[in-house]
């Protein structure tokens, strides 16, 4: 019989454990039934609650498992149908493994799944129709596997099949075994695809006609198939499309006029069979083209010279084709041209004189004679295509075996891996300017996700024969010569689960991470989170289970000898003892954790704060760090004078140097300015969480002895509004003050297009938009923000801020602020880059300044007048300045109603580019520069010796 203190022990201990155990059941189940399924399975897997114990490589939410990202992991077996089980999984990624076997059709039961990525496996059969229930479905990753038989659509009753994947914006399918035709089904006008990758396969038949329906596309790769007929006529409505892939196909009939794809920059047609013709004379109008290879596509006829002038070109591959005459590359090719390939045509004359670093092949043609000497264009090349970033020179340092130098000239173990990029929108890999925006992008994306990287080497970009760009990595660890287990986890997830966005002319990608060996020569894989362990209840757990056990054996002495008081006293000693003994150890750790807690409160930065319980108690920050006011002051050395860079309404801001080097801006607040300490709050966790290249970045914060401090990146050119005065030394030509209005414009769409929930700014003016090194445009000051939490409301009611000149008249008259409201402060600030003028000045608004002459029958509008002097000055014509100035009235129209959104002004700026003979989706021509060239370029005096008076930091 049981004692009733053993019935109530065991009570304790069930609820304990029911608290404790967070996973539901099913769940837990089927992950069970994936361990079963696998083998070396080298996570910690370990105990009964997934969620509870942080099982690595899953995420939960609420109980349950809602994530599992398991890449690189060297597992081995098949995906089982219970992970059915998992009916709330929303992230499925399980890459460069060694899985085999058929994808289960169970997966279709996973209906709130929206990112799927098993690529880099050898998963074979078929791709399951029911992915097409997976309406949730915004990735769907299948490539580099033995997936073979047709590409599943529904029949329109029963079957389900991936056109019913509106909502889809990516179809990666390539390398694998597919067969048969592209349905015509597959695609339609109400899908939102970005990339479709259907490359190296076994695609038979015709290319469908309705893919010229989806009209949203960017990437479109066909290539390495089986694929005949004509390419249809309506693939020119794919006016988004940047890399068109055909090549390596039977695609006959004529090549297909692309005049009006104006934002192509990689095409390839080789290899196929179309009919014989002149070089097509449309190719000359795609000014965004970086490169063109046209090799055996029957081409005849002299090349013409406008090809070699467009802007962006890079490389132009026309081998073995019946190409004819003199090769003349004009007197004003383009200044990025380095490859021009044309061997095996019937090329009679070379051009005479070739400036640049542009390598020419002419093997086998009439130009190079059998005998004599050869010129170096008739000799066999093989190119060069092995490059990294610049290295920084270092002193002579030894490194202990298995560590690397870094480009801080430090010794570490790195973690490597390699990056695939799926489609490249350049061809120069000798480049390093790609490769420098690449490694500036992985730096900034590890900073604000507060991994612990110190930096990023990136090397040898080799394009492989699935026209696939490689690129290796070297993560070099922050503070330590190694990563530990938590750092190698960041990292991993962070790049398997598309959270870093690659610069854009690389593409889609897909990482594949390295084993990571430590210093001690074993291997560590991705060992992923383990979150705060509970050790109070580990400890109580192990207390309950000795009081249980010595209760259980108090209860046996008694069964054996109820008689005997000895048994008695015995186990009541034991299981006192034992009691007394936990009870004392359970009150020693409690008063160890106060000590704990109260150490953590003194230096909690939000301990003081009067927090709101239904917002929780500290602010939800993502990537922004705390410092103290201490750590401040030696930074700035006191906030000296010499470190005061600017000043305004709000406060100072002071230039700081942070112990690693790196420059900050940090502005400190007045007192009588100060915000109170929900909206300080509100600000930082809106600033922590939105990272774009366009909005200057949080660095981190200070509530510390009674002060407000916000940490910036430090931006060195100073405000648009100084630059447009002059103060800044700066001076813009017309090409740079569009890439700075787009480059603005995508910032303030990322707020409230991107950012969840949207942003309003509140303040767009000329002095919160700053210019870097490169004279690119970060929007700044976010003070002003507001969030539009409630998704079902159009506007925000609150009291009218902002700055006189830049304000909405709806918000004024009605304090109903929207994103329209942005859109009209933008407006002002385009009249501004335009005119050069503030917008008021001297009782003159601007406005009505630019309405009032204007004469849409003249040149230029008749603005002649009220344009500024300087775009004049630079010579260049001004292409596009009259839908600029249409754009921004447009803006500034009264009504918010007739005003275009954010994501519809960038598209018209990037449109105004086009006809100003600029690709607004290739980086700006100053980032190809360095410092001191785009000094010369823009006339740069030495801005340090211009005073500045915004909020934000200029040198002084």
């Amino acid at each position: 019989m049981i004692h009733r203190s053993l019935v109530l022990v065991l009570l304790a201990l069930n609820q304990l454990l029911h608290v404790a155990g967070e996973t539901e059941p099913q769940d837990y189940n089927a992950l069970l039934s994936l361990m079963s399924s696998w083998e070396n399975l080298s996570m910690n897997w370990e105990g009964q609650d997934p969620c509870g114990e942080n099982w690595q490589g899953v995420w939960c939410s609420d109980s349950r498992v809602t994530k599992i990202i398991l890449p690189s992991m060297n597992l081995v077996g098949t995906l089982p149908d219970n992970i059915q089980q998992l009916s709330e999984l929303q992230s499925l990624a399980l890459i460069d493994c060694n899985f085999y076997g058929p994808i289960p059709d169970s997966i279709g039961n996973l209906r709130q799944l929206n990112f799927l990525a098993l690529n880099s496996n050898k998963f074979s059969g078929s791709i399951p129709n029911s992915i097409g229930y997976l309406s949730n479905l915004r990735w769907l990753d299948l490539s580099e596997n033995q997936l073979e038989g047709s590409i599943p659509v529904s029949n329109g009753t029963t079957t389900p099949g991936l056109d019913m994947l509106f909502g889809a914006k990516h179809f990666h399918l390539g390398n694998n075994k597919l067969q048969g035709r592209i349905p015509s089904q597959l695609f339609n006008s109400n899908m939102t695809l970005q990339h479709v990758l259907l490359d190296s396969n076994k695609l038979t038949g015709e290319i469908p006609e309705t893919i010229g329906l989806v009209q949203t596309l960017e990437v479109l790769r066909l290539d390495r198939n089986i694929l005949t007929g004509a390419v249809p006529v309506n693939i020119t409505n794919l006016v988004n499309v940047t890399d068109l892939l055909l090549s390596n196909n039977k695609l006959s009939g004529p090549i297909p006029n692309l005049s009006s794809m104006k934002f192509l920059t990689y095409v390839d047609m080789s290899n196929n069979s179309f009919d014989s013709s002149a070089f097509p004379a449309w190719i000359s109008s795609l000014l965004s083209l970086t490169t063109i290879s046209m090799e055996g596509t029957q081409l005849q006829g002299p090349v013409p010279v406008s090809l070699f002038s467009l802007p962006n070109l890079e490389t132009v591959v026309l081998r073995e084709n019946q190409l004819t005459g003199a090769l003349n590359l004009g007197a004003s090719y383009s200044s990025r041209l380095t490859l021009v390939d044309m061997q095996n045509n019937q090329i009679s004359e070379a051009p005479r004189v070739i400036e640049g670093n542009i390598t020419l092949i002419l093997t086998n043609n009439p130009v190079c004679p059998e005998t004599g000497e050869a010129k170096s264009y008739c000799l066999a090349h093989v190119p060069d295509t092995s490059y990294s970033v610049p290295p920084v020179i270092c002193k002579p340092i030894i490194c202990s075996s298995g560590q690397v130098l870094s480009p801080h000239c430090s010794c570490a173990y790195p973690y490597k891996g390699t990056f695939m990029f799926r489609s490249v929108s350049f061809s120069d890999l000798r480049n390093s300017n790609y490769l420098m925006d690449l490694q500036e992008g992985l730096i900034s994306t590890f900073e604000s996700n507060k991994l612990p990287v110190d930096t990023v080497s990136v090397n040898d970009p080799t394009m492989d024969s699935l026209a696939y760009l490689n690129v290796t990595i070297e993560i070099f660890p922050s503070g330590e010569d190694r990563f530990d287990r938590t750092g190698i986890t960041g990292i991993a997830f962070l790049l398997s689960n598309q959270i870093f966005k690659a610069p854009q002319m690389y593409g889609p990608y897909a990482f594949i991470g390295d084993d990571y060996v430590n210093y001690a020569g074993t291997t560590e894989r991705y060992k992923f989170p383990i979150e705060l362990n509970n050790d109070i209840i580990i400890k109580f757990n192990a207390c309950t289970l000795t009081l249980i056990l010595s209760v259980l054996y108090h209860e046996v002495s008694l069964e054996k000898s109820k008689s005997s008081s000895r048994g008695i006293i015995i186990g009541a000693a034991v299981g006192g003892s034992i009691l007394l003994l936990c009870l004392v150890l359970a009150g020693f750790y409690a008063f160890h954790q106060k000590k704990r807690a109260n150490r953590a409160i003194g230096n909690n930065p939000f301990a003081q704060w009067d927090t709101n319980k239904t917002r929780g108690d500290v602010p939800q920050l993502k990537g922004a760090q705390w410092f103290s006011l201490e750590e401040l002051k030696k930074f700035t050395n006191n906030f000296s004078k010499l470190n005061e860079i600017g000043s305004g309404g709000y406060g100072k801001v002071y230039r700081g140097i942070l112990p690693t080097g790196k420059l900050m801006a940090i502005k400190r607040a007045h007192r009588e300015s100060m915000q109170g300490v929900p909206e300080f709050r509100t600000e930082i966790e809106l600033l922590s969480r939105v990272h774009h290249k366009n909005l200057v970045s949080l660095v981190g914060f200070c509530f510390d002895q009674g002060e407000q401090l916000l940490v910036y990146e430090f931006v060195p050119n100073g405000t648009l509004r100084d630059t447009l005065s002059g103060k800044s030394g700066v001076r813009l030509d017309w090409i740079k003050r569009l890439e700075i209005s787009l480059g603005a414009a995508r910032g303030i769409a990322y707020l409230h297009e991107y950012a969840s929930p949207p942003i309003i700014h509140r303040d767009i003016k000329s002095t919160n938009i700053l210019l870097d090194k490169h004279l690119k445009a970060k929007v700044a000051d976010f003070g002003l923000s507001k969030i539009m939490g409630d998704c079902e409301k159009s506007h925000v009611s609150t009291q009218v801020k902002g700055t006189v000149g830049y304000l909405d008249p709806d918000y004024y008259m009605t304090n109903q602020l929207t994103e329209k409201s942005d859109v009209y402060s933008f407006g002002v600030v385009m009249l501004e880059i335009v005119t050069g003028r503030r917008p008021i000045e001297q009782g003159k608004y601007i406005v009505k300044e630019v309405r009032m002459p204007m004469d849409k029958t003249k040149d230029l509008y008749n603005l002649h007048e009220i344009l500024d002097k300087t775009i004049v000055d630079f010579g260049i014509a001004l292409k596009g300045l009259e839908k600029f100035v249409d754009l921004a009235l447009r803006c500034v129209e009264d009504s918010g109603a007739e005003r275009p959104t954010m994501g519809e002004v960038v598209k018209e700026i990037e449109n105004i580019m086009q006809l100003a003979g600029v690709n607004p989706r290739a980086e700006s021509i100053a980032t190809s520069e360095t410092y001191e060239d785009a000094s010369m370029r823009y006339h740069i005096y030495n801005p340090e010796f211009f005073p500045y008076s915004g909020d934000f930091p200029h040198p002084r």
